[in-house]
């Protein structure tokens, strides 16, 4: 097990903190999505760099090393509300192959960028796709062990 590293016990997760932590993810039905626990080591982040969901984040301020949390997340914190508008019609003849329910479909956007969606249903005609996160929607369970936190702008400094 990594052991859990602080030298100074006060120092607590703040905007630009990089954060050495395991982390597991849960949808409400208890069903585990994510987890860092199988690594050997932590995984390591700055606080506001994008890396974890603003709502995951908001969960780590105040935490030091050795500290441990599990949060409930609403959907609008974690992942999203679901939204009728990001599920799309297509013609299914305009498809290459027949598209199969349940299976993810990359598409290119106006600004040619990769947008994926999941198949919704298929007929002759129609086929529904959505793109809405896969976990949209959901109520999100997140468990946090935080081992080690470095101060904003000390995470290049060693000390001898």
């Amino acid at each position: 097990m990594t052991e859990i590293i602080n030298p100074n016990d006060e120092t607590r997760v703040a905007e630009g903190s990089k954060v050495d932590l395991h982390f597991s993810v849960a949808i409400e039905n208890g069903v585990e999505i994510d987890n860092t626990r199988s690594r050997e080591e932590p995984v390591s982040l700055i606080m506001g760099d994008g890396s974890l969901l603003p709502g995951f984040e908001k969960a780590l301020f105040g935490l030091r090393a050795g500290d441990r949390r599990t949060v409930s997340l609403p959907p609008e914190e974690a992942f999203g509300s679901w939204n009728s508008e990001n599920v799309q019609k297509f013609d299914t003849v305009k498809f290459e192959q027949r598209p199969i329910v349940g299976h993810m479909i990359e598409f290119e956007d106006k600004a040619k960028s990769s947008l994926f969606g999941v198949v919704k249903t298929v007929n002759d005609d129609i086929t529904e796709v959505d793109f809405n996160h896969p976990l949209a929607g959901k109520n999100i369970t997140f468990e946090v062990e935080i081992f080690k936190v470095t101060p904003a702008g000390q995470q290049g400094i060693k000390i001898m």
